[in-house]
């Protein structure tokens, strides 16, 4: 691509400040983005910290589509071609680029444990590119700066070559020794063979799931195999594919919805519906998920009355000077702090959002409140389960559906008690019997249902411990419908099926800028091809 080398050296710096996850990374003094020789230790981890900063945008992108968390233009389903641009330049000019660099020299010194790491993180950020954009340069792109104009292939046809790499980086796991040495230099496993191939097994089952409405036959075959197969999944918290934050300001290396809400201006509203979501079906990641900066203000918009302060989807009414006003990012993910203040309309029929020790007094937050030292959850167990849970309901693979919610449900409210209790971070635990009590109240709702209605209770249970994770979310609500959203308030066009290209993609590569106008029109309305 020939905006290549200019956004390579941009997109580098703009990036390192996410290293802090391994703090070996930040300390080397080589640059790992253009050694004299590749070096495969310093590569591999700038592939996993471009990686997860390169999804930062479309992550709040998509978490703002499905109504997580609230921005004006996006939640009225607007997008132009910048809105993604950085995502998409980062994905492709750093990540990806520096992927194929570790593939090639892995190969040439024949380290196949750096080649099955890279070929993994290439399926996964690839996968998404498709279920995000649809069609998108893979190939040719893949071929770096030998070719500056990559043509789009069809996500249907790049899925297909992903199948065939993830079995590709499992044999090469499977090559010789798994020896990566410093472990450090694998941000995300330390080294760990068995947990890459959980992650490629867990991959190919999302993917699996995702195709189940167009490609069920090969759906329901490929997630029989892998369970008849007993493959190794992802099977506990320890074990999720996911990036962790660091807490210090310098280098900047915290979760960066700390970085941009815990300061004086912020960037987002909480959508007031998600909150209210929480606190009407008693859930106790309310106190986790959020943190209220005062405890009662009402206006128009925010008619609990309780300090839980945010926007709903599509209000396209101007934002006062409200930054002190407004709830903000909680303890989980963003590492930010834990709402422990009393809240003022609870009522006797909350059983596990209540004010019992509740002790503490909102304040205004700032950059010196919480540790940052927060998560972004890529597959975890959690979403194993849920996925599980829905191929049972609608496929018909193996697996108990109503067991497998539970476990998923407990996973996440036991990983929510992982993030609040390290790294600096100091809320306390989810009580054990809690989160008993709370599975079983939601298992109760599951046998309550029908048919369509199980279903709704699991994907709304996903629904819920996907915060954080927008890009999912927005998969599953495309897949399935669910769970229910309100219709944005003053909309300015339609639910967007697709994400908007770079303008610089659709303005530089000659094969497109011919016909870009017509091809970001057709992202808003065009479904991607398992979307039916």
């Amino acid at each position: 691509m020939k905006f290549i080398a200019t956004v390579r050296t941009v997109s580098m710096l703009s990036l390192l400040f996410l290293a802090g996850a391994c703090k070996d990374f930040i300390d080397i003094n080589a640059d790992p983005n253009n050694p004299t020789t590749p070096v495969l230790e310093l590569l591999l981890p700038a592939t996993q910290v471009s990686m997860a900063g390169a999804l930062r945008d479309v992550n709040q992108g998509t978490s703002i589509l499905m109504q997580q968390l609230y921005t004006s233009n996006t939640s009225r389903n607007f997008q132009d071609g910048t809105d993604y641009q950085q995502s998409w330049n980062g994905l492709y000019t750093q990540a990806l680029n520096d992927i194929e660099i570790v593939i090639r020299e892995g190969t040439r010194q024949q380290r196949w444990d750096y080649v099955s790491i890279a070929k993994l993180e290439k399926a996964y950020i690839y996968s998404l590119m498709v279920d995000l954009w649809g069609d998108i340069p893979y190939t040719e792109a893949s071929q770096g700066n030998t070719v500056s104009d990559p043509g789009f292939e069809t996500g249907e046809t790049i899925y297909d070559k992903l199948f065939v790499l993830i079995d590709e980086a499992l044999a090469d796991a499977n090559k010789g020794s798994f020896a990566i040495n410093p472990t450090t230099a694998d941000i995300i496993y330390k080294g760990d063979k068995n947990a890459w191939i959980r992650m490629a097994n867990s991959l190919k089952l999302k993917m699996f799931n995702q195709i189940r409405l167009v490609q069920r036959d090969k759906a329901i075959a490929g997630i029989n195999a892998l369970l008849t197969a007993n493959a190794p999944l992802i099977t506990t918290n320890a074990q999720d594919f996911s990036f962790r934050f660091g807490t210090t300001e310098t280098p900047a290396n915290r979760h960066p919805w700390h970085r941009s809400e815990y300061q004086a201006g912020k960037s987002y509203y909480m959508s007031q519906g998600f909150m209210e979501r929480l606190f009407s079906t008693d859930d106790p990641r309310l106190r986790y998920y959020f943190y209220r900066q005062t405890p009662n203000y009402t206006v128009g918009f925010t008619p609990t009355g309780n300090g839980y302060f945010g926007r709903y989807t599509g209000d396209a009414t101007a934002a006062p000077n409200d930054n002190a006003l407004k709830a903000t990012v909680g303890v989980y993910p963003a590492g930010g702090l834990y709402d422990n203040s009393p809240i003022n309309n609870l009522t006797a029929a909350n059983v596990f959002v209540t004010n019992a020790g509740a002790t503490s007094v909102p304040k205004v937050v700032t950059n010196t409140d919480g540790s940052g030292a927060g998560v972004f959850p890529f597959i975890t167990n959690a979403m194993v389960k849920f996925i599980l849970a829905e191929a049972a309901l609608t496929l018909g693979t193996t697996g108990d559906a109503r067991q497998l919610l539970q476990d998923g449900i407990a996973a996440h409210l036991n990983s929510v008690n992982t993030i609040s209790s390290t790294s600096g971070n100091s809320a306390p635990a989810i009580p054990a019997a809690t989160i008993t009590a709370f599975v079983a109240n939601r298992a109760a709702q599951y046998d309550a249902a029908d048919a369509a209605g199980k279903l709704g209770v699991v994907m709304t249970q996903k629904y819920i411990a996907l915060y954080g994770n927008g890009m999912e979310a927005y998969n599953d609500y495309r897949r399935t419908g669910l769970p229910a959203l309100p219709a944005p308030i003053a909309p300015l066009n339609t639910f967007p099926l697709r994400l908007t290209y770079s303008v610089t993609e659709l303005s530089t590569n000659a094969k497109v800028s011919d016909k870009a106008d017509q091809l970001q029109t057709a992202q808003q309305t065009t479904p991607v091809f398992w979307d039916k």
